[in-house]
Order: structure tokens, then C-alpha cells, then sequence
């Protein structure tokens, strides 16, 4: 397990029917600005962006739930970013992943990843088990959507900007 950005190594994608890139700079908050002052993100140049959401609670247990597992696996690897923690007992892991959260992931949960949710096209809010529970649509080709969804017999409510499917 690599650190995002390995310098040198490149990946050349050649006519992909479908290209998914995440990232937590993939959906900046964009600026109050003037429109000649704005600037280009790369979500500028996507068809189709997708959020998946979920309660904060959700996201915090599968943030430690993740570390403690890749404690034993992933951080294991000697060239991995992570390789430190491996060697941590649980009760350590935990007091790790606890300042972690509270410095890093909860800071960036709150101020760079939920102002962007606005951005999406689609929001998907996943449940404790990871399931979907809801969805999201804003006004995209939304004729086509009502009736897959209602050939699939979803319940479908229209709200101004978005479609909700239950």
C-alpha cells in the first residue's frame, strides 16, 4: 500500500467506456468568485460526479475499523506509507487512530468533503452495513431515470432539485 502520489509512476488510460477517479480534491468548494476570476477544477472536465454519503457516526467506526484491520495487513508491507503502524499493539492502534480522526479525518470530513457534496450529480448515502438506503439525483436526464426507477418499481419522490429514491 503506496502513498497517493508515487513521483515518476504514471498510468496511461486509453479510451476507458467508463473512468471512476476519487480523491478528496476531485469535488473542490468552489470560491464566491467573479466569473472571470474563476479557476478550473479537474471535476470541470467530468460527465457525471458522483457523492457517496453517510452519517459521521458511520464514517468514524469504518475509519477505525479500517486502520485496525490494515494494522495487520496492508501496514505490514515494508514500503508502505503506513509500514509504522503495524508494529502498534490494539490499545495503541486505537489511541492512533483516535487522534488521527480528530486531527486529519474529522477536519477534513467537516471543512474539504461535505461542502463539496453540493457539487454531485448523484449523492449515494450508504447505512451502518453499507448498504445504500438513499439517493440522490439532481435534475439529470431525470425523464430517463423516472422510468428505469418506476420499471424497477422504486417509490420516487420529486423534489425541486433533486430526485429521492427510497
Amino acid at each position: 500500500m503506496l502513498y497517493d502520489n508515487v513521483p515518476g509512476e504514471f498510468i496511461n488510460v486509453n479510451k476507458p467506456d467508463i473512468l471512476i477517479i476519487e480523491g478528496l480534491n476531485v469535488l473542490p468548494n468552489r470560491p464566491a468568485t467573479k466569473r472571470w476570476q474563476r479557476h478550473s477544477y479537474v471535476s470541470d472536465f467530468f460527465y457525471f460526479l458522483i457523492f457517496v454519503d453517510a452519517d459521521e457516526k458511520n464514517i468514524k467506526i469504518g475509519t477505525f475499523r479500517d486502520f485496525l484491520k490494515m494494522k495487520s495487513t496492508a501496514f505490514r508491507e515494508e514500503k508502505s506509507y503506513f509500514n509504522k503502524y503495524s508494529y502498534l499493539s490494539d490499545e495503541e492502534a486505537v489511541n492512533v487512530a483516535t487522534s488521527l480522526w480528530e486531527k486529519i479525518n474529522y477536519v477534513n470530513l467537516i471543512e474539504k468533503i461535505l461542502p463539496t457534496r453540493q457539487r454531485a450529480n448523484l449523492i449515494l448515502r450508504k447505512s451502518e452495513n453499507h448498504s445504500v438506503n438513499q439517493i440522490s439525483l439532481r435534475n439529470y436526464k431525470i425523464y430517463l431515470w423516472i422510468l428505469f426507477l418506476s420499471l424497477c418499481n422504486q417509490k420516487v419522490l420529486i423534489y425541486r432539485h433533486f430526485l429521492k429514491i427510497f
